[in-house]
C-alpha cells in the first residue's frame, strides 16, 4: 500500500464558502453596480466532468446495457455510455454530487471488474521512480513534505515498496521538471528521480487478456484431447477399446471414469469465468452468452454424470455419456474468446499508432537573455514545460506543438494531417507534435505539451469516437434484450418436442443412432440450439465497424466523431459549401484599387488598413496586408488608432481614424448608412463581380473615396469534386456571405448551380434547415469559425482546413487538411463502413436465423444431418470471429479512384 496525501487546500477552489448574495454585495461595497445572470446550462457543463473507466468480463450487448442501466440510476450521473468494443464506460457526472469512486463501485456490484482510466479533472499525473527511498517512514515525510510546498500539486500518493511515487498537478502552474528538482534536492542529494517506466495502459490490458484465454485455451486443450480420444477414436480402434470397455463396478467402464476425471477440471475450473459471468448477469435480472453456455455445458455434463453413476448401480443400464460435448464445447467458446480479443485488438491500432508518434526523448536547450543557446540536454519527451526551447535534429520527431524560433525545414506531417508532402517551415511558423523533421534543425517554442497538444486531443476524439454509438445499435441493444430468453424457451422447447415424438414413436426407431436413446438425442439437440445462438455477433456487429472506420478517417486525416457522425454522413444528398476558405484558397488578396477622390494612396491605405486591423475578416486581413506596401515598416507597421469601432458582421466595418469617419463594407452597409453610391462606383463593382472579385467600397466623411477589387482564387479542385459530387447523386449548394454577382460567378466557375448569396451566418443555418424542410440530408461545409450555426443545424457539419484546432465543437467530422477531396473521402468512408455494418447484420442475424433451425434438427428427418452440441459450440465462437474479421477488413480501405489520379490544373494529387 501507498500512503496517500492531498496538497493543502490552498490550490482548490471554494466553491459554497459564499452564495451570489454576499458576492453581490460585495461588489457593490466598493463601488460598482452588480447584477446576477443567471445561466444555469453554463454552470451544468462547467460542473460537468467525463470520466473513462475500463470496465472487464463483458461478453455482449446485454452486459453493457445493464451496466449503463445502473450508473444511469445514480443521482448526479448526466449520461452514460458503455462500449463493448472497446471496453470502456464513458460517464459524464457531477462531482459535487457523485464521486468516481461511486461509479466504480457501482459497474463492481453488477459483477464486473473496475479500473479508472481518467477522471476528468483539469489536472495531470505523472509517476517517478525515486533510487533511495525505502520504507522508512521519516524518508516518506521528507519528500511529501517537500511536494507539499510546490504550487500547483494536488495529490501525492508514494509507494515505498516500488520506490514510486505519484503526483497529480496543475499542468499550467507547475511540471515534472520541478518535481524531480525538488525530490533530488531533498534529503541531503541522497535521492535520485526519473519518468517511472510505463506500460501501455490498454495495448498491455489487451496483451494480457490475449495471454490469458491462450493459456486457458491451451489447458483446456490438455485435458479435452483425451476426452475426444477416448470418447469418438480410441473406441474403434482393436486393443484399446478392451482397455477402455473393462467394467470397473457393474455397467461402469474404465473410459467412462476417464472421460469423468478428464472434464472435470475443463468444467468446473477451467469454465470458472462462465459460471462467474452467469450469475453475475442473473443476480441482475438479465442474461448474457455465459448462462447459455452453463446451461448447455452443465446440461450435457450432469447427464453425463448421472449415466455414469446409474452405470455404477445398474446390472443392465446401456446408456451414454456426453463429457466430450462440454469439454469440446468449453475449448471451442475459448479458443472462439481468444480468436475474438486478438482481432478486437486489431480494431484498436490506429490509436495505438497515434501514441507511438510522441518521441521518447528530445532535446532542450538553455538560452540566455538575448536568446543565444547556453547548454543543451536531452531529457525524456514527457518532461517538457509550456514555454521549453527544444532543438529538432533533421529525422527527430517534434516533441510537442509550438512555433518555430529559428531555423528552416521541411516537416513531414502526414502521420498527423494526411497531407502526403511535407511542409516547409520557417521562423513563426507552427509545427505539430509527432510529425517529422525532414532536413535542417529547428529550434521550437512549446506552446502546448501533454494532454493539450493536437496529437492528444486527436487520440481523446478517437477514442470518444469509437464510445459513442450508431443509432443503428440500439436495434441490436434491443434484440439482446429478448434474445438469451428467447433461446431458453426455443432450447427447451425443441429438447421437449424431440422427447415427445421419441416417447410416443412419432419418427422411426432407425433415426436414433445406436449409441443413443430417444432422450439422449432430444437432449442433444437442445443442448445445440442452446450453444448455436450468440447475442455476441449482434452486439460486436456495429462498434467494431465505427472503431475501425474512424481510424481508417483518422490517418487519412478525416475525423469522424463517432457512429451517429458515421450513420447521418452516409445518407447526404445535399452538401452545402461556404464559399471563402472552402471553395476558394481561403488567403483573398487585393486585385485592383480605384481612387474616386483626390488623395494619396498611401493616406487612403492607411486610413483604411488602420479601420480593418481590428477586424478578424479574411478580407481585412487582405487589405491590411496589402497596406503594409506602402509602410516604411513593413514587419510591425504602427497605424493611427482607430476610435468607435464597429464590425457589422456580413457588411463590413466603421471608425473614426485621424477625426474622419470610415466606412469600409458592401453596397447593404453604404445604403444603411446613407451613404451615396456614384454611377463609377457601381460600374467598378459590376465589373469586379462578373470577374468572380469580391467588390469594396471606402467611404471617408460619408463620401466614397475608393473601390477595392478583392481575388479569392479557387481550390484547385474544385470543380471537378463539385463533378464527383454529382456523380455521387448529391446536390452540391453554394451559401456565402459575398455579394451575388461573385457569388454567381464563383458557382459557375465551380459547377454549382444553386447559390446563395448575401446570408449572414444566422441566415445561412436557416438555409440549412429549410433544405432539412424539403427533405434533404444536409452536409454543411465551412471552416468552422464563422460557419458554426449552421455546421451546428445540418445533419453533419464538415470543418475544413482544421489544422490543429481539431477540437471545433459544432463539427461532426474535422478535416485536419485544407483539401476538398476530403469532402468525399468523408462521404465514401461513411457509406464503406455504413454498408460493412449492415453487412454484420445481415451476418450476424442470418447465422442465428439459419443456425438454430439446423441446430434444432430442422434438415434431420430429411436429410440425416445432425448438429452435435461441440460443432454447434464451435459455429457460435466462429460467428463472432467473423463479424470482427468483417469488420478489420475496413482497414484496407482506399479513397475513391476518381480521386487518386484526379489531375488537377496541372497539379496531380498523390
Amino acid at each position: 500500500m501507498g500512503t496517500h496525501t492531498r496538497a493543502p487546500s490552498a490550490n482548490r477552489p471554494f466553491p459554497d464558502q459564499g452564495n451570489e448574495q454576499t458576492i453581490r454585495e460585495t461588489i457593490e461595497n466598493v463601488g460598482f453596480q452588480a447584477t446576477l445572470i443567471s445561466n444555469i446550462d453554463k454552470n451544468i457543463k462547467r460542473s460537468t466532468q467525463v470520466c473513462k473507466i475500463h470496465v472487464n468480463g463483458m461478453t455482449c450487448t446485454s452486459c453493457s446495457s445493464t451496466i449503463e442501466s445502473a450508473l444511469q440510476a445514480i443521482p448526479g450521473v448526466r449520461k452514460a455510455q458503455v462500449a463493448l468494443a472497446t471496453e470502456e464506460a464513458e460517464i459524464h457526472y457531477s462531482p459535487k454530487t457523485v464521486s468516481y469512486n461511486q461509479l466504480l463501485e457501482t459497474i463492481e456490484n453488477s459483477g464486473f471488474e473496475a479500473m479508472l482510466i481518467s477522471t476528468g479533472e483539469e489536472i495531470s499525473n505523472i509517476e517517478f521512480k525515486v533510487d533511495g527511498l525505502d520504507t522508512d517512514h521519516h524518508t516518506t515525510r521528507l519528500i511529501e513534505k517537500s511536494l507539499q510546498a510546490i504550487s500547483g500539486v494536488q495529490e501525492i500518493i508514494i509507494y515505498p515498496e516500488l520506490n514510486k511515487v505519484s503526483i497529480s498537478y496543475k499542468p499550467d502552474m507547475t511540471g515534472p521538471r520541478t518535481f524531480i528538482g525538488v525530490i533530488e534536492s531533498t534529503g541531503g542529494g541522497c535521492f535520485k528521480a526519473s519518468i517511472y517506466p510505463k506500460g501501455r495502459g490498454k495495448e498491455a490490458r489487451r496483451q494480457e487478456e490475449i495471454k490469458h484465454y491462450y493459456r486457458f485455451f491451451l489447458w483446456s486443450l490438455v485435458f479435452t484431447i483425451p476426452v475426444f480420444l477416448t470418447s469418438m477414436v480410441l473406441m474403434y480402434i482393436p486393443g484399446f477399446r478392451q482397455v477402455l470397455d473393462i467394467k470397473v463396478i457393474n455397467m461402469l467402464t474404465v473410459g467412462m471414469v476417464v472421460r469423468w476425471e478428464l472434464s472435470t477440471p475443463v468444467q468446473f475450473i477451467i469454465g470458472r469465468r462462465f459460471y462467474f459471468g452467469s450469475y453475475k448477469a442473473l443476480r441482475h435480472g438479465s442474461a448474457n452468452m455465459d448462462v447459455l453456455i452453463v446451461l448447455g455445458t452443465n446440461a450435457a455434463y450432469f447427464y453425463s454424470v448421472y449415466s455414469l453413476l446409474r452405470a455404477a448401480y445398474s446390472k443392465d443400464f446401456k446408456g451414454t455419456d456426453f463429457f466430450e460435448t462440454s469439454t469440446m464445447l468449453i475449448s471451442f467458446i475459448l479458443l472462439g474468446k481468444y480468436l475474438e480479443v486478438l482481432a478486437k485488438g486489431k480494431t484498436s491500432k490506429a490509436i495505438a499508432k497515434l501514441l507511438e508518434l510522441t518521441p521518447e526523448t528530445t532535446i532542450l536547450l538553455t538560452l540566455d537573455g538575448e536568446g543565444n543557446e547556453v547548454s543543451e540536454q536531452e531529457i525524456d519527451g514527457r518532461l517538457i514545460q509550456k514555454n521549453d526551447v527544444i532543438k529538432i535534429i533533421p529525422g527527430a520527431k517534434v516533441a510537442s506543438d509550438g512555433y518555430v524560433l529559428r531555423g528552416e525545414s521541411h516537416v513531414n506531417e502526414s502521420m498527423i494531417t494526411g497531407e502526403s508532402r511535407p511542409v516547409a517551415k520557417r521562423k513563426g511558423d507552427t509545427v505539430i507534435g509527432g510529425t517529422v523533421n525532414e532536413n535542417g534543425v529547428l529550434h521550437i517554442k512549446a506552446t502546448r505539451v501533454g494532454s493539450d497538444t493536437a496529437l492528444s486531443q486527436i487520440v481523446r476524439l478517437v477514442e470518444s469516437a469509437q464510445m459513442a454509438k450508431a443509432p443503428i445499435q440500439k436495434y441490436a441493444d434491443r434484440i439482446s434484450k429478448y434474445f438469451v430468453p428467447l433461446v431458453i424457451i426455443l432450447s427447451l422447447s425443441t429438447w421437449f418436442a424431440w422427447f415427445l415424438a421419441g416417447k410416443f414413436h412419432a419418427y422411426p426407431k432407425s433415426w436414433i443412432p445406436s449409441s443413443m436413446s430417444s432422450f439422449e438425442l432430444a437432449l442433444q439437440f437442445g443442448i445445440s440450439v442452446m450453444v448455436i445462438a450468440c447475442p455476441c455477433a449482434l452486439g460486436l456487429a456495429t462498434p467494431t465497424a465505427v472503431m475501425v472506420g474512424t481510424g481508417v478517417g483518422a490517418s487519412q486525416g478525416v475525423l469522424i466523431k463517432g457512429g451517429q457522425a458515421l450513420e447521418s454522413a452516409h445518407k447526404v444528398n445535399c452538401i452545402m459549401f461556404d464559399k471563402t476558405g472552402t471553395l476558394t484558397v481561403g488567403k483573398p488578396v487585393v486585385v485592383i484599387t480605384q481612387l474616386l477622390k483626390k488623395m494619396e494612396l498611401q493616406e487612403f491605405y492607411v486610413l483604411i488598413a488602420a479601420t480593418e486591423v481590428n477586424s478578424e475578416h479574411p478580407l481585412a486581413k487582405a487589405i491590411v496586408e496589402y497596406a503594409k506596401n506602402f509602410v516604411e515598416d513593413k514587419e510591425n507597421p504602427a497605424w493611427p488608432e482607430a476610435r468607435a469601432f464597429i464590425s457589422i458582421t456580413g457588411h463590413g466595418v466603421k471608425a473614426r481614424v485621424q477625426n474622419r469617419e470610415i466606412i469600409v463594407g458592401n453596397k447593404s452597409l453604404m445604403f444603411n448608412q446613407n451613404v451615396e453610391i456614384p454611377l463609377d462606383a457601381e460600374d467598378i463593382l459590376a465589373k469586379a463581380e462578373r470577374m468572380a472579385q469580391t467588390g469594396i467600397l471606402v467611404a471617408i466623411d460619408r463620401e466614397v473615396a475608393g473601390v477595392l477589387a478583392i481575388s479569392d482564387p479557387l481550390k484547385p479542385g474544385a470543380r471537378e469534386v463539385i463533378s464527383i459530387l454529382k456523380s455521387m447523386k448529391i446536390r452540391s449548394i453554394m451559401v456565402t456571405g459575398d455579394n451575388w454577382g461573385t457569388a454567381n460567378s464563383v458557382g459557375e466557375e465551380v459547377g454549382i448551380e444553386t447559390v446563395i448569396a448575401e446570408a449572414k451566418p444566422e441566415a445561412k443555418a436557416e438555409k440549412v434547415r429549410d433544405f432539412q424542410a424539403s427533405g434533404y440530408i444536409v452536409a454543411m461545409v465551412g471552416d468552422g469559425i464563422n460557419d458554426s450555426p449552421a455546421l451546428a443545424a445540418a445533419n453533419v457539419g464538415m470543418a475544413i482546413g482544421a489544422g490543429t484546432d481539431i477540437a471545433i465543437e459544432a463539427a461532426d467530422i474535422v478535416l485536419m487538411k485544407n483539401n476538398l477531396e476530403d469532402v468525399i473521402t468523408a462521404i465514401d468512408l461513411s457509406r464503406k463502413t455504413f454498408s460493412r455494418i449492415l453487412l454484420n447484420y445481415i451476418w450476424a442475424l442470418g447465422y442465428n436465423i439459419l443456425g438454430i433451425p439446423i441446430a434444432a434438427g430442422f434438415l434431420f428427418p430429411f436429410t440425416g444431418f445432425r448438429l452435435p452440441p461441440w460443432i454447434a459450440g464451435a459455429a457460435m465462437a466462429a460467428s463472432s470471429v467473423s463479424v470482427v474479421c468483417s469488420s478489420l477488413l475496413l482497414k484496407y480501405y482506399r479513397r475513391p479512384r476518381k480521386l487518386d489520379n484526379l489531375v488537377i490544373h496541372r497539379i496531380t494529387i498523390e
